[in-house]
């Protein structure tokens, strides 16, 4: 993944630079479909049905939200994690994901 090559905003970029520095490149799959500047969709390449939205816009300078996305819709996680540090941000995207 050419994270400089994403039109995305620069802190996800530094996510994403962060992640895959951490993880390896081979690891997640960034949803294409996701058009907004401010936002990017991430899951594993194994389990596509779970995975992580995390945006910039609605925010504090520098800070995250990001949802949760299971394969049941109803058990979603949606606009409770908001104002996060890119630490957080990382820390939720690793338990959510990668446990």
């Amino acid at each position: 993944m050419n994270v400089w090559a994403i039109k995305k905003a620069l802190p996800l970029k530094v996510l994403l630079l962060e992640l895959v520095h951490r993880y390896g490149e081979n690891k997640l799959a960034l949803n294409n479909q996701e058009s907004h500047y401010q936002a990017i969709e991430l899951s594993t390449l194994t389990d596509p049905s779970l995975s992580a939205y995390i945006y910039t816009f609605g925010q504090h300078a520098e800070r995250y939200g990001i949802d949760l996305r299971y394969p049941i819709t109803a058990h979603n996680i949606v606009g409770e994690n908001e104002n996060l540090t890119l630490d957080q941000v990382i820390d939720i995207i690793e338990i959510h994901l990668f446990s």
